[in-house]
């Protein structure tokens, strides 16, 4: 696997392996890789795609600075994964390679941007949009694959490449599981062991919130029961439960306006913030 630094570099190199005809897979990532990051990086290598990863902490779509600067770090860790995964190149730049000058850019993205964790962290999708455009600029990718844990974000992904009318196909995957349900998450490794233990609750209700849909129980009600249970619990702050349309993420109140619908939950466990969703029919 090369790693690259710098840009300049790595452009050389990437044009090179297109002009022998090979397309590019992108997987960008803000590092401390779990098994969610490799799973993209195998589903690029499965489609034959030259691939390309990249870690890079983008502090314009931190709302906290405190989240910025605790934001894990484990770069020789992640190095030695990507390399075990048969990832073939890897971009790690400084901020000054990705925001040589200050970047003033507004993106637009309507609703997506103004409810969930658009209302919650304003700005958050339009520093998300800065560094996806320049990434995408820098490596010219055929195919970005990106995990459906952060569903909203994949949405407004796919919006700023219509948007922007960007030659690059998007690949939304699987959200990968530990053992007890918990999506995996570079944030987990910040909780403690009774925090960690109570996590796992997240995906025990989604399982219920679906369950509670399928029973055709009215979406008041399940948005109810999901808070009550987590109102019991002190290690909680929920910060939204919410069933969407999985199309446009048009927050529910009727079952009957849709035949399928998305359950997305962001809750504090401790001090560590984290999202999950699940879909329903």
């Amino acid at each position: 696997m090369l790693i690259f630094e710098r840009n300049s570099e790595l452009k050389i190199y990437l044009d090179k392996i297109r002009a022998e005809s090979r397309q590019i897979g992108f997987v960008p990532t803000m590092g401390a890789l779990h098994a969610g990051h490799i799973s993209l990086i195998n589903e690029s290598k499965k489609q034959e795609l030259f691939t390309v990863c990249s870690i890079f902490v983008n502090p314009t779509q931190f709302n906290d600075k405190k989240d910025l600067e605790n934001y894990p770090r484990t770069p020789e860790k992640d190095i030695e994964m990507l390399r075990q995964s048969g990832c073939d190149a890897l971009f790690m730049p400084n901020a000054e390679e990705i925001y040589p000058k200050e970047d003033t850019r507004v993106f637009n993205f309507g609703e997506l941007d103004t409810l969930l964790e658009g209302a919650l962290r304003p700005g958050h999708f339009n520093g998300v949009a800065k560094v996806v455009s320049i990434l995408f600029d820098k490596i010219k990718p055929n195919v970005a694959f990106f995990g459906s844990k952060d569903y909203q974000q994949v949405m407004v992904i796919k919006a700023l490449v219509k948007q922007s009318n960007l030659p690059v196909k998007i690949v939304a995957c699987p959200i990968i599981r530990e053992a007890d349900g918990l999506a995996m998450s570079s944030r987990n490794m910040r909780l403690t062991k009774e925090e960690r233990e109570a996590a796992k609750l997240i995906p025990l209700l989604l399982n219920e919130s679906k369950l509670l849909f399928k029973a055709r129980k009215p979406i008041s009600e399940i948005k109810g029961f999901i808070a009550s249970k987590l109102a019991q619990k002190p290690t909680y702050k929920l910060d939204y439960f919410e069933i969407c349309d999985p199309q446009d993420l048009h927050i529910l109140t009727d079952k009957n306006e849709v035949k399928q619908g998305i359950a997305l939950i962001a809750c504090f466990v401790g001090n560590i913030r984290l999202i999950d969703n699940l879909l329903l029919d």
